[in-house]
């Protein structure tokens, strides 16, 4: 069982930086996939970045690719998103969710077995 718990949520100024993480407990984090992703207020759920367990590997949707950074830290079991030049149609709750590493896409979410509660992260103009 893996328990995952976001941080770094807020209210910003579009154009502006936010930076989340997610701590993981447990021991085996290293072996999972970890993901990003948002819902919007009556958006579908998206997948926005994506990192392989050995950060070989990475995913970005086409909405934040050049501005959003997935990096990760397996000793500290956590992984952040940095998100730079941020746009009110960023605004959403994010979540990360993690897999054990597969081959199949990053961007499906139905792959995650794991989730953690969100982060608001609220972009104005």
């Amino acid at each position: 069982q893996v328990q995952l718990v976001e941080s770094g949520g807020g209210l910003v100024q579009a154009g502006g930086s936010l930076r989340l993480s997610c701590a993981a407990s447990g021991n085996t984090f290293r072996n999972y996939d970890m993901g990003w992703f948002r819902q919007a207020p009556g958006k579908e759920q998206e997948a926005v970045a994506a990192s392989s367990w050995n950060s070989r590997s990475t995913y970005y949707s086409d909405s934040v690719k050049g501005r959003f950074t997935i990096s990760r830290d397996n000793a500290k079991n956590t992984v952040y998103l940095q998100m730079n030049s941020l746009k009110p149609e960023d605004t959403a709750v994010y979540y990360c969710a993690g897999r054990l590493s597969s081959g199949t896409p990053f961007s499906s979410r139905y792959e995650y077995a794991y989730w953690g509660q969100g982060t608001q992260v609220t972009v104005s103009s």
